[in-house]
This record gives C-alpha cells, structure tokens and sequence, in this order.
C-alpha cells in the first residue's frame, strides 16, 4: 500500500514511518516544511500526486502548557489539521488514521476509560485535539482515530530521556505522584497502528501500552532499568503548578484494539526495558 504521513519530523513518526516500510509499504513522509496541515491545498496537492492508500496524522501541537497560552495555534494545528487531512484523503479514495490523547477525559473516572465513555477535557490541548477527532470523523466515513497517552521514544523529546540526562547529571528530580496513565513506547504504538490498518476496521480505538502508573512511578523505573542512582522526590500537581491542568487518572481500555487486532500491548515496564536496551 501507499501511505501518506504527516508530521514525520515528530517523536512517533521516527517510530511510525520504519515500522511502515518494514512492512513493505511505499511511504511519502512530509515534514512540516514539506506541507502544511493548516492548508488543505497544502495536502490536496500531496494526495493527488501521490495518491496514498492511507493517510496517516502525526502532525500536532502537543505542548500542553504552551497550548493554554495559544488557543488559537493549538485549534488551528490539533482541530484543523486532522480535517484536512481526512478531507485530502477522501478526495483520492484513502482512508485517514489520526492520533488522539487520553487527555480528552477529565479523569475522574476510577476505571480505564473506554472509546464511548463521556468526554471532558479540562484544558485547550485536549480540547483542540476532541475538535480534531470530530473533524476527521465529519468528512471521511473511512477514519481510524486512535487515543493514545505519554508517548516516549527516539527522535525528540520525551519524558523519560529527560528524565535519565537529568539523572546522570546528578540533578535531583522532583516528579508528579497524583498523575496516573499509561506509558507507550512509539515502537508498540506503531506497531498497533500497522495492525489496524490491515484489519481496515474503521472506528475510534485506545492504544497504549499495558497497565499504569504515576509519572514518578515511571521516572523510579526509568532509571531502575538504566542503572542510574538518582535523587526522586515525590511531588503534588499543584506543588509543580502548571498552567494547564492534566487529567488525575487517565488510563485507556483498550477491549477495542485487542478484539479487532487479535492483540494485546505489552506492558509498560516491558516497553520501557525495550526502549532502553534499544538505544544503547
């Protein structure tokens, strides 16, 4: 198949795109310089030369605290982007696959959330990234929308490098305890995605890694396994006091996937091993 990737100077689209090719697919990846995902011209020009198969939406503005200070970038980028890109691939007969955040519930709930439990995001980023999702449903019956929760791999920045650099420089850290989620190593996540785009089973699914934890939980971890000594105090939400408020428990079911991809993820802390015997 021909696959169309947006974003592809992102964190998941260093994992996505070899995940792809592996695969045996013929992949055009557009950087940002390359295309605009504000611009539906921009995208339709792409498509129609290249005239994908898929069309698969990394592009994103994922700077939570910097999306409360520019609402209007972060809707532009998170809401408009994936509509654009749904709208160029239905005009060249593609189905659209685009990526969503846990951070669309308000985490209140005490058990993993499921695809059509009730939505909330508390803050812009979630907001613009809900008005994505209901773009790319609206203009192409032919979607795949996955929600997935703290990404972390090669090829930007991420919560656990910064973690282990500032270990190893011997920096005290100080990490959120009150926050819980679901790690997931870009590799897993790509992987899932490659699963369902040969089901082409279309519809709204969670994809994580396996089980949860707290971010200091995965900082703890993260230099367990590096066999890094570090300094971790444990701290509240309000102690780091961020301008945007994240959700307290945001833990995916993932029943969904694993019934139509025959699957299940791996377990954070197996992914978290992976990763860090990966980039040695």
């Amino acid at each position: 198949m021909k696959i169309m990737v947006t974003g592809a100077g992102g964190l998941l689209a260093h994992a996505v795109v070899p995940v792809m090719k592996a695969a045996g697919h013929e992949v055009l990846a557009l950087t940002r310089a390359d295309a605009d995902v504000t611009s539906l011209p921009s995208l339709l020009g792409h498509a129609r030369a290249f005239r994908p198969d898929w069309v698969l939406h990394l592009a994103a503005f994922t700077h939570v605290d910097q999306c409360e200070a520019d609402a209007e970038k972060a809707f532009v980028v998170n809401g408009l982007g994936p509509r654009n890109s749904s709208l160029a691939a239905a005009e060249v007969g593609a189905a659209v696959m685009a990526l969503s955040t846990d951070y669309v519930f308000d985490g209140t709930s005490a058990t993993p959330r499921r695809e059509h439990d009730a939505i909330g995001p508390l803050g812009v980023y979630g907001r613009s990234k809900l008005a994505g999702e209901r773009g790319a449903r609206e203009v192409n019956p032919r979607h795949v929308i996955i929600r997935t929760a703290w990404l972390y791999g090669a090829g930007g920045r991420n919560f656990v490098d910064t973690v282990l650099a500032k270990a190893r420089a011997g920096e005290p850290l100080r990490v959120v305890d009150d926050q819980r989620g679901a790690p997931t190593w870009t590799h897993d996540l790509a992987e899932a995605m490659l699963a369902l785009i040969d089901r082409r089973e279309f519809g709204t699914y969670h994809v994580t890694n396996s089980g949860d934890c707290t971010w200091y939980d995965l900082a703890v971890a993260a230099c367990a396994e590096a066999g890094v000594t570090a300094e971790i105090a444990r701290i509240s939400s309000d102690e780091l006091s961020r301008p945007a408020r994240r959700p307290a428990y945001s833990a995916l079911h993932m029943g969904w996937f694993e019934h139509v991809a025959g699957r299940r993820m791996p377990a954070w802390r197996d992914a978290l091993r992976r990763y860090l015997a990966s980039a040695k």
